[in-house]
């Protein structure tokens, strides 16, 4: 017999939002480059190199993100010690609303997380550093 799920993603991620300050690009953009904000990007290393990066972003990929901010685990990162407000993003919008809801209930704050994610940013002509073409790639 299949598991039953009792809470979808649709009932978490809204929980999350409602949880946790969203931020349109527009906002995310007059944000960047501040000294007291760091941009966490949350997606996966794959999605970066396919990509590109948002300038001074800092990587954290979602399935280390709880290690990273705890400073007693082995995996803690100095960043997330740091007096800042802190804004996550991922490619759409989904992994980044849980993992500031999970970041908060850790005690990480001011957290928020960007609406639409990297998709938007890069929609939006956020600053991007496009990835490099591997050698002998022409386009």
């Amino acid at each position: 017999m299949p598991q039953t799920i009792t809470k979808g993603y649709r009932a978490l991620l809204d929980e999350a939002n409602a949880a946790v300050r969203t931020l349109s690009v527009d906002e995310a953009k007059a944000m960047h480059d501040r000294p007291d904000v760091v941009f966490v990007d949350l997606r996966d290393p794959r999605e970066l190199e396919r990509e590109g990066r948002m300038p001074g972003a800092f990587h954290c990929p979602r399935g280390m993100l709880e290690f990273w901010i705890d400073p007693e685990s082995p995996y803690a990162k100095p960043v997330f010690q740091e007096d800042k407000t802190f804004v996550f993003f991922c490619a759409g919008g989904w992994r980044s609303a849980l993992a500031a809801q999970t970041a908060q209930q850790m005690g990480l704050k001011p957290v928020a997380h960007l609406d639409g994610g990297f998709g938007a940013w890069k929609k939006a002509e956020g600053p991007v550093n496009l990835p490099e073409k591997p050698a002998g790639e022409t386009t």
